[in-house]
């Protein structure tokens, strides 16, 4: 198992910057057709065809030691769930929002996140369309970048909850668990918006919430999950309880993003 430390992850963290930079320059370039559906009834395009590769391969570069778990990958039974919780390993959503990308939507990411223990500890997420980065190192903080014209970082962090929370759902997976769990939160104003990019929201401090309540999956969490705690937040099961990554489905089923854990 390889050893992370804090300066390794901080090293660690910037060059997945420019992995992260790289791929969402080649997705910009990339055509917006479905290729085919998977199994699972999703779209697949040539843009997470060539993200994956490209983040892939970036990967092997700087740390071929270290297990790769992608979407795309474990759509064609090429990885699966680590066999010791105690591994440390990578996940990796290259296009995070591929029916918002296929809309000609700004909303889609791509995330890449380093387990350790079972737990995300550090997240990059590219936002291709909007140009801009969030990263995040839990025990040394969060910032948000621009990745075309500058390199200044701006710190964020989450906000105390405001008497009117903003809460984050998503654009295209808005499901009855989480549409009840909305009525609860009679003073809370609503934003829908796809990928990660709620993540993003929280973490900067621009939102308040987002509840998922139904499954999805480890890589579509992870990245955002790390941006998020070392922001000041946390995420959590319903219970409070933390989510469990590396199922043998390598299945969540059901998260709640907090800005301000006070607040649980």
């Amino acid at each position: 198992m390889a050893d992370f430390d804090i300066t390794a992850c901080v090293d660690l963290m910037d060059l997945l910057t420019a992995v992260a930079a790289d791929t969402a320059a080649i997705i910009r370039c990339s055509r917006r057709e479905v290729l085919r559906r998977k199994a699972d009834g999703s779209p697949l395009t040539a843009a997470d065809e060539a993200a994956e590769a490209a983040i892939c391969a970036g990967l092997k570069h700087l740390v071929p030691y270290v297990p790769v778990i992608s979407e795309e990958r474990a759509a064609r039974g090429e990885c699966h769930a680590p066999s010791d919780a105690g591994d440390n390993y990578f996940l990796v959503d290259p296009l995070d929002g591929t029916r918002e990308f296929i809309a000609g939507r700004d909303e889609f990411t791509v995330n890449i996140a380093l387990m350790r223990a079972g737990e995300p500890i550090l997240g990059v997420i590219a936002a291709p369309a909007l140009q801009l980065m969030w990263r995040g190192l839990v025990g040394h903080g969060a910032d948000r970048m621009a990745t075309v014209g500058t390199t200044s970082l701006t710190q964020i962090q989450t906000r105390p909850r405001p008497p009117k929370p903003v809460v984050m759902v998503s654009r295209s997976h808005l499901d009855p668990n989480t549409s009840a769990y909305l009525q609860t939160l009679p003073q809370a104003a609503t934003e829908a918006c796809g990928s990660s990019l709620k993540f993003c929201r929280v973490a900067e401090g621009t939102a308040d919430l987002y509840p998922r309540l139904a499954s999805t999956r480890d890589w579509d969490v992870a990245a955002g999950h790390a941006v998020v705690r070392a922001a000041g937040g946390m995420v959590t099961a319903l219970d409070g309880s933390p989510p469990a990554y590396g199922t043998p489905d390598l299945l969540i089923p059901h998260f709640v993003a907090i800005g301000d854990p006070r607040m649980t």
